[in-house]
């Protein structure tokens, strides 16, 4: 069955986001959001279970929103206020519900990147 994973990566520190908030959101044709769950990742920067998994992931758009602002602010009291990332929106669609959609963030304060990981 199918699953949707993330990973998030401190560039700045080099080391797993620990502890970052991830809200996930599906979309629907109207462009509506419809909140589905709040996470925190684990100290490997991953979720300690998929975001979605077997019959829950389904075809759709979807959308990952990661707390960078608060996260960073946590570590670094020298970030200016307001910070220059704060909410980091992934809108993403699901084709094959069967498939595994690993959805990683790589960010720092002042820029991020993202791909579909395996």
């Amino acid at each position: 069955m199918g699953k949707l994973t993330t990973h998030v990566l401190d560039t700045a520190h080099g080391c797993p986001a620990a502890g970052l908030r991830i809200d996930l959101w599906s979309v629907d044709a109207a462009g509506s959001k419809h909140h589905l769950k709040t996470t925190t990742t684990n100290s490997d920067g991953r979720t300690d279970t998929p975001l979605l998994a077997d019959e829950a992931l389904i075809v759709g758009v979807y959308e990952l929103v990661f707390a960078v602002g608060e996260y960073f602010a946590k570590l670094d009291a020298t970030l200016p206020d307001p910070p220059f990332l704060n909410q980091v929106p992934l809108q993403f669609g699901i084709a094959d519900p069967q498939g595994h959609y690993h959805v990683p963030l790589l960010a720092s304060p002042w820029a991020y990147s993202t791909y579909r990981g395996s």
